[in-house]
């Protein structure tokens, strides 16, 4: 007669498959402690005013805290290095820009991380395009007409920038390379300046985030041409976009994502993706953020988040190599 087995209920079977798989047990209670939003820019710019209101509103859905962690310098470098070496176990989030992933590489000769190698792309959440602005003493009112001028008087024009490698630097580079112009970049300490410096005439013309310039619009201080968007900004609906304007396969967005280190857990990557790019079409969120020039863009998978690196890097990489750019 065979002994009687032992009983194991499904239960005790579960629990010790849990216990082999200690990983998994993890991930299904993730997150157990507060997550770090590495923001690799200054407090109170732009960008962190996005990354925090995201962090903000992530807290919420995720039931721990979100703790920003800003690590400005070197165009975003400083701190998307320190974001490339955490620990890959999903409490370390980093705010990512189109500067960042692709404009980095081709002005920074060891930028020090790979964003496809070291990053997981999590989404792409909106974008800030740049208002091309000159002062009202300028005749011109169109950027046709610019251009003209432009051409009538080779590398005589010049256009004011926050810096080398900035947005507002590298839209006047491919202006140059699109229409066939040659002008003199002037660089300020700040976009503040720059524009100061636009509407004091002592720079012809520059390319400015739209929040920056609004007031000066507003107050007939500075003249819109065109807008580096792929559509008409709500902020300036009159305004045209480059390519309306005249130079073909003309768009400068500065894009705002997130992304976690290499090797970081799939459902963690998978949660984030969801939880982001739900905030990002909450209407409130939107309309906060409109007021400091972010347009949000559709919710996108990790896949099509890596994607869009990809093709900004295969479109802006030759352009800035061309131009001979490097950060300072």
């Amino acid at each position: 007669m065979n002994p009687t087995r032992p009983t194991v209920s499904r239960r005790h079977v579960l629990a010790g498959a849990a216990l082999l798989l200690p990983g998994a047990a993890r991930a299904a209670e993730w997150p157990e402690r507060p997550i770090r939003l590495i923001i690799p820019f200054a407090p109170g710019a732009g960008a962190d005013i996005v990354g925090r209101t995201f962090g903000e509103e992530l807290a919420k859905a995720l039931g721990q805290p979100v703790v920003i962690d800003n690590k400005g310098g070197a165009g975003g470098l400083l701190g998307t290095v320190e974001g490339v070496r955490a620990a890959p176990d999903g409490y370390t989030l980093l705010l990512t820009s189109q500067g960042t992933t692709v404009w980095n590489l081709g002005l920074y000769k060891s930028p020090g991380y790979d964003p496809l190698k070291d990053l997981v792309p999590v989404t792409v959440t909106g974008e800030l395009p740049n208002v091309m602005a000159v002062a009202p003493s300028n005749p011109v009112t169109t950027v046709a007409e610019f251009v003209a001028q432009a051409k009538a008087k080779p590398g005589e024009l010049t256009y004011g920038s926050s810096g080398v490698g900035s947005s507002l630097h590298l839209s006047g580079v491919i202006l140059e390379q699109r229409a066939g112009v040659r002008l003199q970049h002037v660089p300020y300490r700040g976009a503040p300046a720059a524009v100061l410096a636009v509407v004091n005439g002592e720079v012809t013309t520059g390319f400015f985030n739209a929040p920056t310039v609004l007031p000066q619009i507003k107050a007939g201080k500075l003249k819109a041409l065109a807008v580096t968007s792929k559509d008409r900004s709500p902020l300036l609906p009159d305004v045209p976009t480059m390519m309306q304007a005249g130079p073909p396969d003309f768009v400068v967005a500065v894009w705002l994502g997130f992304a976690v280190p290499a090797n970081t857990p799939a459902n963690v990557v998978q949660r984030f993706n969801a939880e982001i790019n739900r905030i990002s079409q909450n209407p409130q969120i939107k309309d906060k953020l409109l007021v400091q020039g972010f347009e949000m863009l559709p919710p996108i998978s990790p896949a099509a988040a890596r994607k869009t690196i990809e093709d900004d890097q295969a479109f802006w990489l030759p352009i800035i190599k061309q131009s001979g750019a490097a950060a300072e």
